[in-house]
């Protein structure tokens, strides 16, 4: 399923159940079906009754959820601990690399692996008023390649995001909002939403590189987004691609 079509889809639902198997029914196609959405820093997000906070919806296998919220896993767990450190996606097997983790962090990763979420990536999500969230996915593959699907798992935590956010804040959202992209803009931000570099949009268009960069700029501006992936899936939420 591409990011138009979970849109679509997206767009049907106003239950944050129905819009999480949604979200988890696509990655496991990419073949991450372990998925876990939590919301880090803001106490009153929707969420799914059966899961205590900071986690908004979990699809793990139960031995290791129940593990986790017994123990209290997220008060150690190093993806919870590193996400508002990072404003990019990271894989789970390079934190050691990049951290030193501390043996209870270890531990967290090494049960989580045993359990069957293997090769994880989170994707950190912002939001207003400094509002921090985070997708994971994990697989239960050893061979799975995490890297090789990056850019669309995290383009997929992001149209989740965008549209959880539309359920569990309507009117912060609105479906009244209209938001007017040039159609120099419209065209720049489709070919970013088919994963195109700003390079490859200039060669397609016929303009400049750093024409490109000012179009898309423009359009994040226009639709309030910080990132080139969360300004695609406002766009395709406003129906404005």
């Amino acid at each position: 399923m591409d990011l138009f079509s979970f849109t679509e889809c997206a767009n049907q639902t106003h239950s944050l159940r129905a819009l999480f198997e949604l979200l988890v029914g696509c990655a496991t196609k990419e073949g991450f079906s372990e998925v876990a959405y939590g919301a880090l820093n803001f106490v009153e997000p929707l969420r799914l009754t059966e899961y205590p906070p900071p986690t908004v919806a979990v699809k793990w296998p139960p031995d290791w959820c129940d593990r986790y919220f017994k123990r209290k896993y997220h008060t150690i767990d190093p993806v919870v601990r590193r996400t508002p450190m990072l404003t990019r996606p990271f894989l789970w097997d390079q934190l050691a690399d990049h951290y030193q983790l501390r043996p209870d962090e270890r531990r967290v990763l090494d049960e989580a692996r045993e359990a069957g979420l293997k090769h994880g990536m989170s994707v950190p999500l912002f939001g207003p008023l400094g509002r921090i969230s985070v997708v994971s996915f994990a697989s239960a593959f050893d061979d799975a390649d995490p890297q090789d699907r990056i850019g669309h798992l995290k383009a997929l935590a992001w149209q989740f995001h965008t549209a959880y956010g539309d359920i569990a804040r309507p009117c912060d959202h609105g479906c009244e909002r209209k938001v007017a992209l040039s159609q120099r803009e419209i065209s720049c931000m489709r070919w970013v939403a088919e994963g195109k570099s700003s390079w490859e949009i200039g060669k397609i268009l016929g303009i400049s590189y750093n024409t490109v960069n000012f179009h898309v700029k423009n359009a994040m501006r226009k639709l309030d987004a910080t990132s080139r992936i969360q300004a695609v899936a406002i766009a395709i939420r406003l129906n404005v691609l």
